[in-house]
């Protein structure tokens, strides 16, 4: 059957529910969404499965009315998360039509036998290279905060023309950088066998040439390095305030740029803010591409969760599932770091195991108090008004009033929600420092803004910032 159809169907579909649903909401639960056709069956893959069941809930009767509307073929539209479709083994066989910028890739048979025969010595070369396995593009779970980094790392891998050079990508501790560097080194040596990729950190750059000065070896180094064809070099921001292994850096860079060879570097922040950066180092890097890396947003932190948990169910571990508000509690209060998100759910693999899908709620945070305890800063119910008013442009005296309108109502259930969560503070003593208010109160907009982290795009967008704020 043909394809086209499918996609028309859905096209139309998808113009009548943003119209209906509006394009905050329709963006952040079916922007990301694809269709997907095997045969006679037509699959709609959502993102996660947070957004699987939010579609369930809210969008999913109104969907398959207006598929049955336009569909002349009269087909079935099943829905499903990425991590189901892709535990079905259905997602090589299918053609996807997407409402989000979805570069799709056709790869034909032949080119897998050329990547079989590849594989090998490209397993070789990475173990020599000191590279990760975990770390691939497959692993790489991409959303708003990096997708752009994510395309511009897969296009360079595939040694097109066309390329800006060098390019940095940059962004904190935990956000990515590493990973994406290891992935792409994997994907280039993959699709050029011929070619030769250097992966090194900038703290073993600095070592090995401080060596090689010692034992009078330079021309050595400078040939290692500068017969490269793929310069990779992670954490460069760790030469900073070096003046001879700038200098060697600099003068390497500009070899390989000069040559038609590429380089790509990762820093903690803007070489523009790198200020014990030697300046003509510092100028070559903003030369190219300089890509930054954002927080992951909540939507991103669930997805990265499934795909941890599809990980680890693949090494045989156990069933890949667990309670949603097991994965929304980690998602909310592991926000600074994907190494930080990653090891709580690898603390709560390791202490439960198999019986991770029946942990409780209540569990998991008893599992995780030392945790958060010694990684979190005290924050006050002061603390929480006043940002949550400044937030909001009230004040703070709002939050503690009787008034009931919604500007004020919203904002304050959102504050209650965030005592709960980041302080130690019982409900009824959150509700006395809320204007004397009873703990049923609380516990009322503590399950209110829960439910509407769900169902709200901009509640959920106001929380997750309104945490990374307190948390410092």
């Amino acid at each position: 059957m043909a394809s086209a159809p499918a996609g028309v169907v859905w096209t139309k579909t998808c113009l009548v529910l943003k119209r209906e649903l509006g394009e905050a909401t329709f963006g952040s639960w079916l922007g990301q969404a694809a269709l997907r056709e095997t045969g006679d069956e037509v699959c709609l893959v959502a993102a996660t499965g947070v957004a699987r069941d939010w579609i369930a809930r809210h969008a999913w009767r109104r969907i398959g009315e207006l598929w049955a509307q336009n569909d002349p073929l009269g087909r079935r539209l099943d829905l499903k998360s990425r991590m189901e479709f892709d535990s079905a083994g259905l997602m090589a066989a299918a053609p996807a039509f997407t409402t989000a910028v979805d570069e799709q890739i056709s790869v034909a048979p032949e080119v897998f036998e050329v990547e079989a025969q590849a594989a090998p010595a490209a397993a070789r070369q990475g173990r020599l290279l000191g590279l990760q396995d975990r770390f691939s593009f497959d692993t790489f779970v991409a959303g708003p905060s990096n997708e752009f980094a994510f395309a511009v790392a897969r296009r360079v891998a595939t040694w097109s023309d066309g390329h800006f050079n060098p390019v940095v990508f940059h962004g904190p501790y935990g956000f990515g950088k590493t990973h994406l560097l290891n992935a792409l080194a994997w994907e280039a040596m993959r699709n050029e066998p011929t070619k030769r990729v250097v992966y090194l950190t900038a703290e073993k750059f600095t070592s090995t040439f401080v060596k090689a000065l010692q034992d009078k070896q330079t021309a050595a180094f400078k040939d290692e390095l500068r017969n490269a064809d793929l310069l990779l070099i992670d954490d460069v921001h760790f030469v900073a305030g070096k003046v001879s292994t700038q200098e060697e850096m600099f003068h390497t860079l500009i070899a390989l740029v000069e040559d038609g060879r590429r380089v790509v570097m990762t820093a903690d922040r803007s070489p523009t803010e790198i200020s014990e950066m030697e300046p003509r180092l510092r100028s070559h890097l903003q030369a190219g591409l300089v890509c930054g890396i954002e927080p992951a947003d909540r939507a991103l932190r669930l997805g990265i969760l499934e795909r941890k948990l599809q990980t680890l169910a693949q090494q045989g571990k156990f069933l890949p599932s667990a309670k949603p508000e097991v994965m929304q509690f980690l998602a909310d209060r592991f926000t600074d770091s994907v190494r930080e998100l990653e090891g709580a759910l690898n603390t709560l693999v390791a202490r439960v195991g198999g019986d991770l899908a029946r942990l409780t709620l209540d569990e998991a945070q008893t599992i995780l108090r030392p945790h958060l305890s010694c990684n979190e800063r005290k924050v006050t119910v002061d603390q929480i008004q006043k940002t949550v008013a400044e937030h909001y442009g009230l004040k703070q005296a709002d939050l503690i009033s009787e008034r009931r309108a919604r500007a004020v109502a919203r904002p304050r259930q959102v504050a209650m929600w965030l005592a709960k969560q980041i302080t130690v503070r019982s409900l009824p003593d959150i509700g006395r420092r809320f204007g004397g208010r009873d703990h049923t109160t609380v516990l009322h907009a503590v399950r209110r803004i829960e439910a509407l982290k769900g169902e709200d795009p901009q509640i959920a967008r106001d929380v997750d910032v309104l945490l990374r704020k307190l948390r410092g």
